[in-house]
């Protein structure tokens, strides 16, 4: 049995066993399929990869270039090199094809019409020069993006202690235990939910280096819980200056990074927000218009920010000064979106405010783009607030305005509101009037009243008086 199994088994060796020079060819084909294969599949990536222009630029090029090489060759050798080239046979000419001077100039014509006709073969439509510009009014690039937050306000930071460095003030040389101390705040502050706050953090505002003690405990890496105390400790303890750098340096990108990363903001970092509004002028200059200077806030970030300015009050001066830097600005929707709000809280805004506001308006008098709804929404909200406040030659210039700047909806409202409007200096008059008008419709009313009842009401003034000794009988049982 064990003989027949093994002579089974070499007969099955001797089946598939192939002669040397099959066997040789057999691979050879093998291999020359998989190497057609694969550079068939890696010359499809590169004509993928590579625009038609450009493909047939740099076959014209590899053109050009082999008979400048086989010209150079010819020149060199001289006849004796032509003769090699004949004698070699068929394999040298496959090997180096020259192409015949009427084919190179019709595949040139080819490619050259193939060149003027490229620019259209892309299947994509150009955008208009004016639909870039209205996308551009409201949108921009996040040109901040492509950073990480600790990047953000380390950068923020040595900004503003290179101001502070060029003012004269020498840079402060920190301890070993001192960096060692607020390192570890810092990964205290990292896991912070509730309770005390460290009192080595409490003496940061009070520090001359502050900021560079407060780049030590990485505030990119806080909880939101952690952000919260920070702004109460430095909003309440700082000046403004100094409130005004930690709030650009720190709670802006960290407010921003949690929008964009969370699509909301939290809780605890929105607090942070209102908290900042202790001190205004330091979140206008540090909040505020950097977020619109940069010309990168989305529709989002503007609704979170602004329901802060909705629901905090704050000082008519440090809102006049916001407005006026708002509309000194280039454009942006989001800006538009901000002296709506401002002028939505009815401040009696100063005229060097309002100037300034219908300037920003009138610039846009020869301005060729469409503008977005937001911005005639602003433009309605200052007539509807401050059109008795208005000059007549404001609201001519108004008036041509709205000619040029037009909504089907909005447009109409505003010249209602500018037709029942008084000049700048009338109102005064105007009131008077309205307060006899008021007047007279009180006196009516009471008149007509007494006419329509149907009697007329006696009212008892005079006190009752009684007698104390006219008293009268009462009977008693025994009668």
């Amino acid at each position: 049995m064990a003989g027949k199994k093994r002579k089974s088994g070499s007969d099955k060796q001797a089946k598939h066993r192939l002669p040397l020079g099959a066997d040789a060819d057999a691979v050879a084909d093998a291999s020359k399929r998989r190497r057609s294969g694969a550079g068939k599949q890696h010359q499809a990536d590169e004509e993928a990869s590579v625009p038609s222009s450009l493909s047939a630029k740099i076959l014209r090029e590899a053109r050009k270039q082999q008979q400048e090489e086989m010209l150079a060759d010819s020149g060199d050798d001289g006849p004796s090199a032509a003769g090699a080239s004949a004698a070699a046979g068929p394999s040298t000419s496959a090997s180096f094809p020259v192409p015949a001077a009427n084919e190179d100039d019709e595949e040139d014509d080819e490619f050259d019409g193939f060149d003027a006709l490229s620019e259209y073969d892309h299947g994509e439509e150009e955008i208009n020069e004016e639909d870039e510009k209205a996308l551009a009014a409201f949108m921009s690039k996040d040109k901040a993006a492509e950073r990480t937050l600790g990047d953000i306000i380390l950068q923020k930071i040595r900004e503003k202690d290179a101001e502070v460095s060029t003012g004269g003030q020498p840079r402060v040389r920190l301890d070993n235990s001192i960096i060692e101390l607020y390192k570890e705040v810092g990964k205290f502050l990292s896991r912070y939910t509730s309770g005390k706050i460290p009192k080595a953090f409490k003496r940061i505002p009070s520090l001359d280096c502050w900021a560079d003690v407060l780049q030590l405990t990485e505030p990119e890496h806080w909880s939101p819980n952690a952000v919260y105390q920070a702004t109460r400790l430095f909003s309440s303890n700082m000046n403004t200056k100094n409130a005004e750098r930690f709030y650009e340096a720190v709670l802006l990108p960290r407010v921003l990074h949690d929008i964009r990363q969370n699509k909301r903001l939290h809780f605890a970092l929105y607090q942070s927000l209102k908290k900042s509004l202790y001190k205004p002028a330091a979140f206008n200059k540090g909040i505020l218009l950097p977020l619109c200077r940069e010309r990168n806030c989305t529709l989002r970030e503007a609704v979170i920010i602004g329901s802060i300015i909705q629901k905090v009050s704050i000082p008519f001066l440090h809102a006049s000064v916001a407005l006026v830097k708002l509309a000194e600005m280039e454009y942006c929707g989001t800006t538009s979106y901000f002296i709506k709000l401002f002028l939505d809280k009815k401040y009696a805004l100063p005229y060097r405010a309002l100037d300034a506001v219908l300037a920003h308006f009138m610039r846009f008098l020869d301005d060729e783009r469409i503008m977005p709804v937001i911005w005639h929404q602003s433009l309605l909200a200052f007539v509807e607030r401050y059109k008795n406040e208005l000059e007549k030659k404001d609201k001519e210039n108004l008036a041509r305005l709205l000619d040029h700047q037009k909504h089907y909806l909005v447009t109409p409202e505003i010249r209602r509101e500018l037709r029942s409007s008084c000049n700048r200096g009338e109102k005064d008059a105007n009131l008077q009037t309205y307060i006899l008008c008021t007047a007279c419709r009180f006196e009516s009313l009471v008149f007509l009243n007494a006419l329509l009842l149907p009697s007329p009401i006696s009212v008892i003034t005079k006190p009752i008086e009684e007698d104390r000794w006219d008293v009268p009988q009462v009977p008693m049982e025994e009668d």
